[in-house]
């Protein structure tokens, strides 16, 4: 079942951001008085097509990896005297721009939709309690202890622990202050709080903000009573079976199932003694634990899982919007994202951020499927953010993307003629090479992440 959530839910991503993207080419080509030849969503042998009124051939192709709209242009092949108005290379420069840009900035449009629709479902957000401050840390130096609540970081209010981890993650890679706003248990006073960082989790592989700074969530305490197994785990090789009572792991005494998760996560292959409680027996059972992640430092893995409880109401937040407040929090939320996805490009460019972050096919694929199998909201949310990051890649200024188109035609504005064809065609080299080197870079990190 997750194989065909995966494979409808990459189609349906793709489909819909490539179509919307290339609309946007389409829409203001035609505006600008321009004959569009084809619109084609995919690549190769045509699927689907059919012809408009006004001649545009439209295809569904087999390879569904991106699309294309092709305008009537001289420098392309021979346009009938008659229909030279209409070809793209004889618009003004401005029309030009615009319809390069149009691509994009549909992506970006859409992206906002998404945004204002989750805002008016509204969601249930964790709020942001601290459960524990480990000795040392960062946050343990700035004053931070169990049973604060976070509601602000560098001045944006933080609602959800979501919202904590994107403050956060914009702040990768840098050395300065962070600017923390916590509220005590069972206060309405705020107090400000500073959290020093020097090159934080600079080029790490696989970052985690929150716990890096020392910062365990607070969370209803878990018994740790198995209630789900890996069967390709070390849990289910070394006998462990579903209704066993964690006991003790290599004799320190276990209350709750983040005990387990705290420890196993530090001892990737290393073998542990668990002493189990089964059928009013005490056993117990040898596990050599696995090792799970591809940085240089990956995590203990044990494959068993425990049954989620209820948490307190009271520590659960529904956030919604009105259909008005709902475009502000959606624009605010497109701008957020865009901003921090450019940032993360030029911190991987500087490596303040390690290139083993960036994604590709593979990876889009399976949480493309994952947000799919979870609901539409977390699948709305997955195409809002892929979105954006169709459209900021795309304008970035390289050769062969609509980035590297416009930066040509602004050098044309400025100095009143085209740059020469040769070194466009340099460009264009230059572009194809960057685009190639980095998608097959993107590759080995999804072939690596397997």
């Amino acid at each position: 079942m997750s194989a065909l959530y995966m494979i409808a839910g990459t189609l349906i991503a793709l489909g819909v951001l490539v179509t919307f993207h290339e609309f946007g080419h389409f829409w203001v080509a035609r505006r600008c008085g321009v004959k569009v030849l084809r619109f084609s969503v995919g690549f190769g042998m045509p699927l689907l097509r059919w012809h408009d009124k006004q001649g545009t051939e439209f295809v569904v192709a087999a390879i569904p990896l991106g699309g294309y709209v092709k305008m009537l242009d001289e420098r392309e092949g021979e346009v009938p005297v008659d229909q030279l108005d209409q070809s793209f290379n004889r618009k003004s420069v401005r029309q030009r721009i615009a319809i390069v840009a149009a691509g994009p900035i549909a992506n970006f449009l859409l992206a906002l939709v998404f945004f204002w629709v989750l805002a008016m479902l509204g969601s249930e957000q964790v709020r942001p309690v601290i459960g524990a401050v480990e000795s040392g840390s960062i946050a343990a130096k700035a004053g931070l202890t169990s049973g604060q609540e976070i509601v602000a970081i560098d001045g944006e209010p933080t609602s959800g622990w979501a919202a904590v981890n994107l403050q956060l993650v914009r702040r990768l890679g840098e050395s300065g202050s962070v600017q923390v706003v916590v509220r005590e248990q069972g206060s309405t006073a705020d107090s400000p709080r500073e959290l020093a960082l020097d090159n934080w989790l600079k080029g790490a592989d696989e970052p985690d903000p929150i716990r890096s700074l020392g910062i365990r969530p607070w969370r209803p305490a878990l018994p740790p009573v198995l209630a789900e197994l890996d069967p390709k785990g070390p849990a289910q090789a070394a006998g462990l079976k579903t209704g066993d009572r964690l006991l003790a792991l290599d004799g320190q005494a276990l209350n709750d199932w983040q005990q387990v998760v705290d420890t196993v996560r530090t001892r990737p292959d290393t073998k542990i003694m668990l002493r189990i409680e089964r059928d009013g027996a005490q056993i117990d059972v040898p596990v050599t634990l696995a090792a799970r992640g591809e940085s240089k430092s990956p995590s203990g893995y044990l494959g068993a899982g425990v049954k989620a409880i209820d948490w307190p109401p009271e520590m659960i937040r529904e956030v919604s919007y009105g259909p008005l407040a709902a475009i502000g929090e959606g624009a605010r939320r497109t701008w957020t994202m865009s901003i921090l996805t450019l940032d993360s490009l030029k911190k991987m460019l500087f490596g303040e951020l390690s290139v083993k972050n960036l994604s590709g096919p593979i990876t889009i694929a399976k949480v493309a499927g994952a947000s799919a199998q979870s609901g539409v909201a977390d699948f709305l949310n997955f195409l809002a953010y892929l979105s954006i990051s169709l459209g900021v890649l795309n304008l970035l200024p390289i050769p062969v993307l609509d980035g590297g188109h416009l930066l040509f035609y602004l050098i044309e504005w400025v100095r009143g003629r085209p740059l020469s064809d040769r070194v466009q065609g340099w460009g264009i080299q230059i572009g194809i090479s960057l685009v190639v080197g980095v998608m097959l870079l993107a590759l080995v990190n999804d072939l690596g992440r397997l």
